[in-house]
């Protein structure tokens, strides 16, 4: 798995560094109102106050657990953990020995047990904007990893390529992977459409161009070309909901899964608990990060 400098290109050799000059001792800002804030258990209203801050404010995950982020009495961040995917092709690079190859129904069913008792991925998190870049969002998904009692916290997430809270929460990431539809997808666009597959506004306006039957014709193509290969539309709240549901979505829409199902490369980024099988308190002032390095076991007060 690469580190926070192979993430960046940083180079490994000392002597391609730049000559560094820095301050000894020098004081660090703290965000003071760090110290009232506290990390506990919630439930789904927490989520409703902050979700429509989130891209994927519609929906929940499977099997989710709320945590939130409180100051003086209020919920100013939620982070929702789910149930793992069974399959993903960036955990068997980390863990190839349950990747699937000739397999049979009680291998199948020993892998997800394995999965399910001791996985749990990040699937939803936000931060109200006020409370943004002060250090509080890697703090806490350190916390709850910890607190969740599972060995592993996994994370997928393209925002880990520009923002390192990942890495200072102690996960570790494997290198970006082009997206499973990613050719089927690139093939389409170049087959229907002149414009950069990576420039919405231009595929956008190239659809809306065409005369009426053409572009009545093209939408429908995207939209069965897009149900036909979205695992959104068929799993969770979408999974009984049938091709009239994209049917019925309007062209911006539509470009846009198209380009998330064709053009994503989440980061996967795993987090291995160092206290597993140890007490942690289920209630936590958030500065308990603090007390150890971000993969230590836990130092209790």
């Amino acid at each position: 798995m690469s580190n926070a400098g192979e993430l960046t290109g940083a180079p490994e050799h000392p002597d391609a560094y730049e000559t560094l000059i820095e301050r000894v001792n020098a004081p660090v800002a703290r965000f003071s109102l760090l110290n009232d804030m506290i990390v506990k258990r919630g439930d789904k209203s927490d989520w409703d106050l902050l979700h429509d801050l989130h891209y994927k404010a519609e929906n929940l995950p499977i099997g989710p657990r709320f945590w939130k982020l409180e100051l003086h009495g209020e919920t100013i961040g939620v982070l929702v953990t789910a149930n793992p995917k069974g399959l993903l092709k960036e955990r068997h690079l980390v863990f190839p020995k349950i990747k699937p190859g000739v397999d049979t129904k009680i291998t199948n069913t020993y892998r997800y047990k394995f999965i399910n008792a001791n996985f749990r991925v990040v699937s939803r998190f936000v931060v109200d904007t006020m409370y943004r870049g002060i250090g509080c969002g890697y703090r806490m998904m350190n916390l709850v990893a910890r607190m969740e009692g599972n060995t592993f916290m996994e994370i997928q997430s393209s925002m880990s390529k520009f923002n390192l809270f990942g890495q200072k929460a102690g996960f570790r990431f494997v290198k970006p992977m082009n997206a499973n539809k990613y050719e089927v997808g690139i093939k389409f666009f170049r087959a229907h459409f002149k414009q950069s597959p990576q420039d919405f506004e231009a595929i956008v306006a190239e659809l809306e161009s065409k005369p009426d039957l053409e572009r009545a014709a093209l939408l429908q193509a995207c939209k069965d070309f897009y149900y036909r290969h979205s695992a959104l539309e068929k799993t969770g709240n979408n999974r009984d909901k049938g091709q009239a549901r994209v049917d019925g979505m309007d062209a911006k829409t539509i470009i846009k899964g198209l380009q998330q199902i064709t053009l994503a490369s989440p980061m996967y980024g795993l987090y291995k608990s160092p206290d597993k099988g140890r007490p942690v308190p289920q209630e936590l002032p958030l500065t308990a990060f603090e007390r150890q390095a971000p993969t230590e076991p836990f130092r209790h007060e």
